[in-house]
């Protein structure tokens, strides 16, 4: 899990892969069968995406 400060330091290419990586986790686990899903992987990386957008529209705000 990403914290605030970690990320930071990370350049919008790493960021915007931690969206893709974490939509993609979502998907395949969402279309697993319904006694191997993982509630608590889908909530995680629900999270780290979200994480990830508020830090790259901060970004994008501070640059307008």
């Amino acid at each position: 899990m990403a914290k605030k400060i970690d990320l930071k330091s990370k350049t919008n290419s790493e960021l915007i892969e931690m969206v893709t990586t974490g939509r993609e986790t979502v998907r395949v686990e969402r279309f697993k069968d319904k006694y191997s899903r993982k509630a608590s992987v889908i909530g995680g990386a629900k999270l780290e995406v979200a994480r990830a957008l508020t830090e790259l529209n901060a970004r994008q705000a501070a640059t307008k």
